[in-house]
């Protein structure tokens, strides 16, 4: 069984073991904001979510989640609801999205990365306007939209989970 840690301002941290959550709660650097009925450890109710008594900076979570809002009144979410947040956009993170393969002519040999709505044409740089490409398509396509020059995507771009991108 794994506790939910939240930081002092209720966002979700990381899950511990629940001899790590005991642990925290005797040395007095977590409370127990969720446990379970009628359970005890000790002296301590038998925690599912604990929240940490002082902020803990969190550089590595930067990253935009999938709409997740914690406000103090929800705060009864789940590690699955959390983790299932989306990745940092990137070059390489397209790439793999499309498993390497063009989103215009279909070849398994897309090296480069091409924005279907150009961005000298308001495009933006995000999952939802970038496709992997080979150099012959994203040359040829250059900076017109894939209709003005005869070419259709072989599928939509799609914001990609953490799964998506863990082959």
């Amino acid at each position: 069984m794994s506790v939910l840690v939240l930081n002092a301002g209720y966002e979700p941290l990381h899950t511990v073991s629940v001899k790590h959550a005991m642990n925290m709660l005797w040395r007095g650097v977590a409370t127990v904001e969720e446990s379970h009925p009628e359970e005890t450890f000790g002296p301590f109710p038998m925690p599912t979510v604990l929240r940490l008594v002082r902020y803990v900076k969190m550089t590595w979570a930067y990253a935009r989640r999938g709409g997740l809002k914690l406000t103090e009144a929800s705060v009864k979410i789940t590690w699955e609801q959390f983790s299932r947040g989306v990745p940092t956009y990137s070059q390489a993170g397209v790439l793999k999205r499309d498993n390497g393969q063009c989103a215009y002519c279909g070849q398994p040999v897309a090296t480069t990365m091409d924005h279907v709505i150009p961005k000298s044409r308001g495009g933006s740089t995000t999952w939802d306007n970038a496709v992997a490409a080979c150099e012959p398509c994203n040359q040829r396509k250059a900076d017109y939209s894939p209709e003005e020059v005869g070419m259709t995507l072989l599928w939509e771009p799609f914001v990609p989970t953490r799964e998506d991108l863990a082959w």
